[in-house]
């Protein structure tokens, strides 16, 4: 399979939860080719290895947004909160699975979380750039530059009602 392919596959289920990128328990289990179940098994047996910065359990209210956002059916059969994983959190997570592919699997997500870094480098690299020619040139361009600031700022959850469907209130 071609690296960039699962790269982008892997990108897609990273998520930002308390101000870090995490990836989820059910999302891992699956690239390792092993049962959620035990994959927490495995990290419940190993939890020194797993301090709240490697690894984090999701709140109701956390899990309930991810919902939400990614179209997880609220049926299932999770007894318990899912665990986040931070990218040290993988990364110790292949010692635990200690399987050849556990190991290959997490080369792909340390090269996943590298490129999320490279293009959140490079945009606000352009952001700045972009607030250095406004500020450069006079009112005529105002227009232009707050429809650029609008395409820039990532929608809010408001903004994504998708039709048909009513938000709860």
């Amino acid at each position: 399979m071609d690296k960039a392919v699962v790269v982008g596959k892997i990108e897609n289920r990273i998520f930002q939860i308390r101000g870090k990128k995490v990836m989820l328990d059910i999302d891992l289990a699956e690239l390792y080719g092993v049962e959620t179940r035990i994959l927490n098994q495995a990290v419940r047996r190993n939890i020194d290895r797993f301090p709240n910065d490697f690894m984090l359990v999701l709140t109701h209210q956390e899990l309930t947004n991810l919902r939400s956002q990614i179209v997880i059916s609220s049926y299932g059969g999770r007894r318990y909160l899912p665990y986040a994983f931070t990218e040290q959190g993988i990364a110790m997570l292949s010692s635990v699975l200690n399987s050849e592919r556990a190991i290959k699997v997490n080369i792909q997500i340390m090269r996943a979380f590298v490129s999320l870094r490279r293009v959140a480098v490079t945009y606000s690299g352009l952001k700045r750039k972009i607030e250095g020619i406004e500020k450069k040139y006079d009112s005529k361009f105002a227009v232009v530059f707050r429809a650029i600031k609008k395409l820039m700022d990532p929608p809010s959850i408001k903004d994504r009602i998708i039709t048909g469907f009513k938000p709860k209130s």
